[in-house]
């Protein structure tokens, strides 16, 4: 320290950590700087398996905070935070080696060349750009609930499917063909949130006149009933039978409302309704597709 008040380029490092280290030869502090970032490694391991283990153990409701910890939110939060721990451990031990590591024994440390470098600082800025955004939008998307862990999503970039997870870089989203989706936080402008997990599709299957009521719904069921099977993948649940209604045109109809995965809306609009018009063909041989109508509605209950 200058006995004049002038300012100094030393590294705010305790001077009793600055006389051991300038004390030890460089094998000695290759092999301190290789196990600092042998326990930074370790401690960051040990944070991300008790993070996985409280949310795994979160699904088990063995313990009185179930209402808070089975929210999709928790797992978010959790991971989030792991990952800003991670980041925070990483940097301040970057940190220290650069503040107290002096390669040529001058005492001129890493410190004094970057803070003499105004171009390698200049591109750090930049680069820290991306980083900054990814960071903030992540936030945002977490309070302002605008989706959560376990959400099917559309992100109008093309990735369509389940949140995986919501990090501070990217959202990982697993699609329709299991693909896992790494999209940059940044990237996210627009959210399409599915509330029911899917689309509910509405297929209004006019009843054949002079048929039998009892066996077409018998047969809309077994028709139904198939094409979830042979489906699965894409109609995520049971189909759901209405009654039978009537409308002032004077014929009726029974409504079958299909639960699908997003994007896949041709499987009801050609194979379902062209299954359908061909088993309604033996109640009536002048059964057409226009007598099979499939709407969609994504919002509401």
């Amino acid at each position: 320290m200058n006995t004049d008040g002038a300012s100094t380029n030393e590294p705010p490092i305790p001077e009793s950590i600055l006389n051991f280290w300038s004390g030890q030869d460089h094998f000695i502090h290759i092999v301190i700087i290789v196990g600092l970032a042998f326990l930074a490694n370790i401690i960051v391991k040990s944070i991300r398996q008790y993070s996985e283990w409280l949310i795994k153990r979160s699904h088990e409701k063995k313990h009185p905070f179930d209402f808070f910890t089975q929210q999709p939110k928790f797992i978010t939060l959790t991971r989030l935070i792991v990952s800003a721990i991670t980041f925070l451990i990483y940097a301040l031990a970057i940190l220290f080696v650069l503040l107290i590591y002096d390669p040529t024994g001058t005492g001129n440390t890493f410190k004094t060349y970057l803070t003499s470098a105004a171009v390698v600082g200049l591109a750090l800025s930049f680069g820290l750009q991306g980083l900054v955004q990814d960071v903030v939008t992540c936030v945002t998307i977490i309070l302002s609930d605008a989706m959560d862990v376990g959400d099917v999503v559309d992100l109008m970039n093309g990735a369509i499917g389940r949140v995986e997870r919501i990090g501070l870089r990217f959202t990982t989203v697993i699609n329709f063909y299991n693909q896992v989706i790494f999209v940059p936080n940044r990237n996210i402008v627009n959210i399409s949130r599915f509330p029911h997990g899917g689309i509910l599709a509405y297929a209004d299957v006019q009843i054949p006149a002079n048929a039998d009521p009892q066996k077409v719904v018998e047969t809309i069921k077994r028709v139904s009933q198939g094409a979830w099977a042979q489906f699965g993948a894409i109609i995520l649940t049971e189909p759901l039978l209405g009654q039978i209604q009537a409308t002032p045109g004077g014929w009726n109809f029974l409504r079958v409302q299909f639960k699908i995965w997003p994007g896949q809306n041709g499987l009801i609009e050609t194979t379902y309704c062209s299954q359908m018009v061909a088993a309604m063909k033996t109640f009536d041989p002048g059964y057409t597709g226009w007598q099979v109508v499939v709407t969609y509605r994504a919002m509401g209950k």
